[in-house]
């Protein structure tokens, strides 16, 4: 069986390395988009076009089960790729760990990029899942971008000023992109002990699993990774290597 993983950058590492961990057996299909990425500031009908776009690629390539680990392609485009794919395709969805954040912390502080903090989706999230917590949205201005860059100097400046936005009495900091977990350790360091962190990557990796049992079929592969970049066969980035996730996945620094 073959799952298959998208997202315009990096945001895909963290899911993609907890479905390697759970299930090395299975095959994995990396489609990264580096023409057109990030996807976040681009019209909603344009990613929504280049997310189905993917789907349909990673069908074709044989994939039996779809994740979608990046908020911008799940909030404009899920029921869009399921209605491509149709149902015979399980397509899995990642939401910001807002609810468990809530449910465990008086206070929580949503760290997303600008234009997600901004956007009605994370505003009604909160209003939906924030129960009886304080819960506040955190700009991490140039954190994803960084990330995909692997800068790391660049990503510890984005943490050190989102911190500096974080009110001193959050008990919870909830990871709002899927880039996020991959420096969380400079994370947990920028914030006060005790902050707890939520974030998604292992439960979408967890449903991505139970789904793809679901369907009944043989599950055993070869262990195999491969990576389309928009398309055309390649490998993850240099950059992914500075991380811990990247180099689960095989990738190698230049």
């Amino acid at each position: 069986m073959i799952v298959a993983l998208i997202d315009s950058g990096l945001g895909l590492l963290p899911t993609a390395a907890w479905l390697r961990k759970l299930r090395p057996d299975v095959d994995l299909l990396l489609q990264l988009d580096p023409d057109g990425a990030p996807w976040g500031p681009k019209p909603e009908r344009w990613t929504v076009d280049r997310v189905v776009s993917a789907a349909r690629t990673s069908v074709e390539s044989g994939a039996e089960v779809i994740v979608l680990p990046c908020n911008t392609a799940s909030v404009t485009a899920l029921e869009h790729v399921r209605a491509d794919v149709g149902p015979g395709v399980p397509v899995i969805g990642t939401v910001p760990a807002i609810k468990p954040a809530a449910a465990a912390c008086r206070s929580v502080a949503v760290w997303a990029t600008a234009a997600t903090t901004a956007s009605k989706y994370q505003a009604d999230l909160i209003a939906e899942f924030g129960g009886d917590a304080k819960v506040v949205g955190v700009a991490c201005h140039g954190l994803a971008d960084a990330i995909d860059r692997g800068d790391l100097v660049a990503a510890r400046d984005s943490i050190t000023r989102a911190a500096e936005q974080t009110p001193d009495d959050v008990e919870g900091v909830v990871l709002g992109c899927t880039h996020y977990p991959l420096v969380i350790d400079a994370i947990v360091a920028a914030l006060p002990v005790g902050v707890r962190l939520f974030d998604s990557a292992q439960a979408v990796a967890a449903q991505t699993i139970r789904r793809m049992d679901a369907l009944g079929r043989p599950t055993t592969g070869n262990g195999v990774v491969r990576v389309l970049n928009s398309g055309r066969p390649g490998a993850l980035p240099a950059s992914a290597a500075a991380f811990e996730s990247g180099r689960i996945l095989g990738a190698v620094p230049e």
